[in-house]
């Protein structure tokens, strides 16, 4: 894994390309970072060997990271768009909603369906309803991931994620854009998903 090091001094705005990673290593903050983001979607992970990048959540606009809840190890922050986040916020008080918590257990009870078709087809929606839009005919989300990634998030291979994403395009339930960063699904999918009052 490639990564570059959130700087050690606190900053009111640190901007990210889309693709790149930060390691937020608690060892150099032992009385922890809140992170916010401002603009754009990122994906937090464990950067632990043993785990291989397993995803802990996306965070959106709004969203707050507190670095002393997580590993010991440092938790990454990927830019899946064009990211822009704080790493000097002040931690949110008593509304007790934690956007990490939650991923985390949104994600947990995705990996607990049946077959792989059904978690791909809850995680689908789940990442459009949270981090997507309505937008005409179709649900947009603003971001790719690659089958791998998927296969992760899901408890498949790649080779199988690719297999279902192809009956899905086949069925003309989603559409990859050509040239675009994002992808778009047809509503009767995420409307119909396992979960979906999750």
């Amino acid at each position: 894994m490639s990564f570059r090091f959130l700087p050690d001094a606190p900053l009111a705005a640190v901007r990210m390309p889309a693709g790149q990673t930060v390691l937020i290593d608690p060892a150099l903050r032992p009385d922890g970072t809140c992170l916010e983001v401002i603009d754009g979607m990122a994906r937090v992970y464990c950067p632990c060997e043993e785990t291989e990048g397993m995803t802990l959540a996306f965070l959106q606009p709004g969203d707050q990271l507190r670095t002393d809840r997580l590993c010991s190890e440092g938790v990454c922050v990927e830019a899946l768009t064009p990211l822009c986040f704080r790493s000097d916020a002040e931690p949110r008080q008593g509304h007790g909603f934690d956007p990490v918590n939650e991923w985390t257990l949104q994600l947990l009870r995705i990996r607990h369906l049946g077959s792989a078709e059904q978690r791909l087809h809850a995680l689908l929606a789940l990442l459009v309803r949270r981090l997507g839009r309505r937008c005409g005919a179709w649900c947009d989300l603003p971001f790719r991931l690659t089958h791998e990634r998927i296969g992760e998030l899901i408890g498949t291979t790649r080779v199988t994620t690719t297999r279902l994403i192809s009956r899905i395009r086949a069925a003309e339930l989603i559409e990859v854009p050509a040239g675009e960063a994002g992808l778009r699904l047809a509503p009767e999918l995420v409307e119909s998903a396992p979960l979906a009052a999750a």
